[in-house]
């Protein structure tokens, strides 16, 4: 037999041969020169310890050992790799059936829908004014307390006179003469009328003094009358000094008794008919001739009483000076028909021209009235003392409500001190703050629903009163202000309240509605998920218009009635690319 004393190399192939073998194919025991290769699963295994390593010596027995450790190492191999991916599918499942268990549906319907843009605000009055204190003084009274009515203008508190800084004491003479100018200025229609009246006047004067037979006339005129002015005052003189005759005096008496007689009469006539309405007839006439009875009663008692005794120490005495008044007057109006008896004198001509004169340039300067600057210069006089007086009161700007005070009588104050607050409660309003993606929906008159954290389970109502034309800008974002009016308000509303407000800007009648909570916002695009038949979800695109708190109008998108829209989509659906479940397209 053959021995081989050679060590097999790693390029070496070997195999095992029978013993009884040689090389040329007996019976010789002992390595064939050529052996088989190596399994196919061993030489694609890399760097595989024993690949091309099999010792001469090792028996088939230790080779299909090794072959079967390596088919048993690949099978659990395959069989881990299999469980992870059937772990992974089976996980996903499940959490598939876990977000569709917790689906959140609802069905797409028609319907009404009230569309509003809601706000929140602060409720104010409709004025609202701080009054303070302008000069410094002592509060000499106070007249109005919290919650008391205030008119405009009304006074509600005032400072001593004597505490007063000087300049506003004497600001009330400044007003007197300032005012008086003023007045002097503005009856300028009565000066003008005048100033023409007296050129008038003058005109006349020297056209009769040019005529001397009118003012001989007139001259004439006066000495007739002044003569007849002395001659009633003499007799007016005698009558106040003699006393009547008894005959006279007893006639008088008998006729004050024969007319009392006749009073008491018509009185005893009407007394029965005294009850009787105003416009009863018989109660007339009798109420007349009582009337006529008392008058001639007395005056004959007024005539017995004057026969009866002479004139007092005054009464002569006036009638002494107006006798004297009536002989001087004759002596004047003697002298002034001598004057004109012979013409006007060039003297008396030259003064009535030069009247004339002076009243024409006084027309020419009233006749276009005082000049607009002397007006308003003296109107300002006026103003300026009114305001320096009214610096010791404190008066009410708007009829309103007294709302806070802060002085009492004796308190010391200085200009700025703080004094009352005067609230218009007439009309509560509300100032919002709206986006500018918003406020083109917005008009005044637009309903308006309020509520209050503070007034629970009420709503009030109201309307837009006011759109701001110009927004501002703070951080960014450009908001208009707009102001609501409460037409509901009661008492429960005080200003400073914060309110909830929905403006009321459109309502459909008919529209395709979703919830508010289904729509999300893909890439800048508003998208609903729709839960099919066959359990997938879709993205779909859609375009809202009107909306309230809860529900939007669809106007465009693959949308219709029945349709089952999402309301908690998972977050995989809202990633760029993402879907869920078979078929689900990818995310527009």
């Amino acid at each position: 037999m053959m021995k081989s004393s050679s060590i097999p190399t790693p390029n070496d192939r070997i195999s095992y041969l029978p013993n009884n073998l040689g090389e040329d194919g007996g019976c010789a025991g002992g390595f064939a020169a050529r052996t088989p290769p190596a399994p196919p699963f061993i030489e694609m295994i890399p760097n595989f310890p024993l690949r091309g390593k099999i010792p001469r010596d090792s028996g088939s027995e230790e080779l299909e050992k090794l072959m079967k450790r390596w088919i048993i190492f690949i099978v659990v191999v395959i069989v881990l790799v299999g469980g992870i991916f059937g772990w992974r599918a089976y996980s996903t499942n499940k959490a598939r059936q876990e977000l569709m268990a917790n689906l959140q549906t609802i069905k797409v319907e028609e319907g009404a829908l009230v569309a509003t843009i809601g706000a929140t605000g602060q409720v104010r009055s409709n004025q609202s004014a701080d009054l303070a204190w302008k000069t410094s003084g002592t509060v000499e009274q106070v007249h109005v307390k919290v919650g008391d009515a205030a008119t405009m203008d009304m006074q509600l508190a005032a400072l001593e006179q004597t505490s007063l800084p000087q300049a506003v004491i004497l600001a009330q003479a400044d007003l007197v003469s300032a005012q008086k100018a003023l007045d002097d200025l503005l009856n300028s229609d009565l000066q003008r009328a005048q100033a023409l009246q007296a050129v008038e006047d003058a005109e006349q004067a020297l056209e009769d003094l040019l005529n001397p037979e009118l003012q001989q006339a007139q001259a004439l005129q006066a000495i007739a009358d002044a003569e007849q002015a002395v001659r009633d005052a003499e007799r007016r003189l005698t009558s106040v000094q003699l006393t009547a005759s008894q005959a006279d005096i007893d006639a008088a008496n008998a006729e004050v008794v024969l007319l009392r007689d006749r009073l008491e009469k018509a009185q005893e006539d009407f007394e029965p008919y005294e009850g009787r309405p105003q416009d009863d007839l018989e109660r007339a006439n009798f109420q007349s001739a009582l009337s006529a009875a008392q008058q001639n009663y007395d005056a004959a008692v007024r005539k017995l009483n004057a026969l009866s005794s002479t004139g007092t120490e005054v009464d002569i005495a006036e009638a002494r000076a107006n006798l004297a008044v009536a002989q001087a007057q004759l002596v004047d109006a003697r002298r002034g028909y001598e004057r004109v008896e012979d013409g006007p004198s060039d003297a008396d001509v030259a003064l009535l021209e030069a009247q004339l004169a002076d009243a024409r340039r006084e027309w020419e300067h009233l006749q276009d009235g005082p000049p607009p600057e002397d007006v308003a210069a003296a109107e300002a006089r006026v103003a300026a003392a009114q305001a320096t007086l009214a610096q010791a009161y404190i008066r009410a700007p708007f009829d309103g409500i007294v709302t806070a005070v802060e002085n009492k009588p004796g308190d010391q104050v200085n200009a700025g001190d703080p004094a009352f607050r005067v609230d218009d409660f007439s009309h509560l309003l509300v100032d919002l703050e709206v986006s500018e993606v918003d406020i083109n929906k917005i008009a005044e008159g637009q309903e308006v629903v309020l509520s209050f954290d503070a007034i629970l389970a009420k709503e009030y109502h109201g309307a837009v009163a006011e759109v701001a034309l110009v927004g501002a800008e703070q951080q960014g974002v450009v908001n208009f202000t707009v102001v609501v009016e409460l037409l509901d308000a009661d008492e429960e509303i005080r200003p400073g309240m914060t309110s909830a407000v929905n403006i009321v800007v459109r309502q459909l009648d008919q529209a395709l509605l979703i919830p508010n909570r289904a729509v999300r916002v893909v890439e800048g695009e508003r998208v609903v998920y729709v839960l099919g038949n066959d359990g997938t979800i879709e993205s779909v695109p859609i375009t809202l218009g009107a909306s309230s708190d809860t529900h939007s109008e669809v106007v465009e998108g693959d949308l219709k009635v029945g349709d089952e829209v999402v309301l908690n989509p998972p977050r995989e659906l809202t990633d760029e690319g993402g879907g869920f479940g078979p078929g689900g397209r990818p995310h527009p």
